[in-house]
């Protein structure tokens, strides 16, 4: 379990692919320090970390991680919100993120609010996926509160330090990002459907 609260900054140093598997070396500051099969957010992905050498990690992601996340697009170079998991008896700064990936959403407005910035995500419908205003939903792993929300779309505004800190400073209009809907709220969405 996570809190979407990113830890680090990775980089993606190299992709291997094994038949539908995908080998990903992410370098960091916080590489060295993990163990063999520590549970490591990348961008809101849940991976288990099967190699270390000095400041890189070895994660494998599986065919259906590829498909319901960004990560089969990942390239050398590009940048991974790092997360290790919660520990127990520490603060929770965030909220209860799992590290399932539901969906991608597309960002399909920034806004420059002179100190913030307000972000727009669309996605596609799922009945059981849903926002509300002043809840929480994890974006490329971070966790954010929801500003406005629609019925398959929903805004969050960014302060200059997760900016800064994260990989939303290179998100702009048509980046596609990891979705994470609130845990809570999709166990109600889907009682709720069933009652239907």
């Amino acid at each position: 379990m996570f809190t979407g609260i990113i830890e680090t900054i990775g980089e993606v140093s190299r992709i291997e692919q094994e038949n539908t598997n995908l080998h990903f070396y992410i370098k960091s500051n916080l590489s060295s320090t993990f163990k063999i099969d520590q549970s490591v957010a990348h961008n809101g992905v849940c991976l288990t970390v099967v190699g270390i050498e000095d400041d890189i990690h070895k994660v494998t992601a599986i065919d259906e991680t590829l498909k319901k996340s960004t990560l089969g697009s990942l390239q050398v170079g590009d940048l991974i919100n790092i997360e290790r998991c919660t520990q127990a008896g520490g603060r929770f700064d965030g909220h209860i993120v799992q590290g399932h990936v539901d969906q991608v959403a597309h960002c399909i407005a920034k806004e420059d609010q002179n100190g913030s910035w307000l972000f727009t995500f669309e996605y596609e419908r799922n009945k059981e996926n849903i926002t509300v205003e002043k809840g929480s939903v994890t974006v490329n792993g971070i966790s954010l509160t929801v500003v406005d929300s629609g019925i398959n779309q929903f805004s969050v505004a960014i302060i200059p330090y997760t900016i800064e800190h994260t990989n939303l400073q290179h998100v702009a209009v048509g980046s596609v990002v990891n979705i994470e809907f609130d845990i809570i709220g999709k166990y109600v969405s889907k009682i709720m459907s069933l009652r239907d």
